[in-house]
């Protein structure tokens, strides 16, 4: 049975740093010629801080740092990056232009390549800027966090067609999929030994840092 799932505790980062990461080498040959290598499938790394916290929000911590070590998954995003950029720091809303209320939810329409997917259910005219995140769902456990690659606009139907780094897994996405712009995550273990909260009164400070993890969802 996969682990619990967990969110990030509700508070405001004072640092935030989520990086892809894209496993390979490269080799400097004779001839001016460097060679590269690109292998095993790109991941996602998150390191935060919070500072000046309350005792109360030091305490929620503490108890997410006890399941996060017990094996729960973090839904990690990034939290100075939590939506869109065009749509700021207020939680997504409005209307499809299907019809229905929009919280940035939307639906993986197709896939015409690992790169460039058609997404449907948004509000006519959503904006997308290059460097947005989104996360493509399998299922709570299979998840996919991309960035997008160049601004798209979503038609008066609410269709909007994006080019995404890096590759969606054609092996684990096929059609249907879900897609998320608020809050879009991977799931992700805490690095162990990572986590750091001293107690300095009156105010708490906290940091640590995780790296995606794939779970089995059998």
């Amino acid at each position: 049975m996969p682990a619990q799932i967990i969110s990030l505790p509700n508070v405001i980062y004072s640092q935030a740093n989520m990086r892809p990461v894209r496993p390979g080498n490269s080799n400097q040959m004779e001839g001016r010629r460097t060679e590269e290598y690109l292998n095993g499938t790109p991941y996602w790394t998150l390191q935060l801080t919070a500072e000046k916290l309350t005792m109360a929000e030091a305490a929620m911590f503490d108890a997410f740092e006890m399941d996060a070590d017990d094996g729960c998954l973090i839904a990690a995003y990034d939290p100075h990056r939590a939506r869109p950029i065009a749509y700021g720091r207020q939680p997504l809303s409005g209307v499809k232009a299907g019809g229905g209320a929009f919280n940035g939810d939307a639906v993986l329409q197709s896939i015409t390549d690992p790169l460039n997917i058609v997404v449907s259910g948004l509000p006519a005219g959503f904006i997308l800027s290059a460097g947005d995140y989104v996360e493509i769902r399998k299922s709570a456990y299979v998840r996919s966090l991309h960035r997008i690659r160049a601004g798209a606009v979503a038609s008066g139907a609410g269709e909007v067609a994006l080019s995404i780094r890096f590759f969606l897994d054609l092996q684990a996405f096929t059609l249907p999929c879900t897609v998320h712009f608020e809050k879009p995550s991977c799931l992700m273990t805490m690095d162990k030994g990572s986590f750091s909260a001293p107690k300095s009164w009156p105010n708490f400070n906290v940091s640590f840092s995780a790296t995606e993890s794939f779970p089995d969802a059998s």
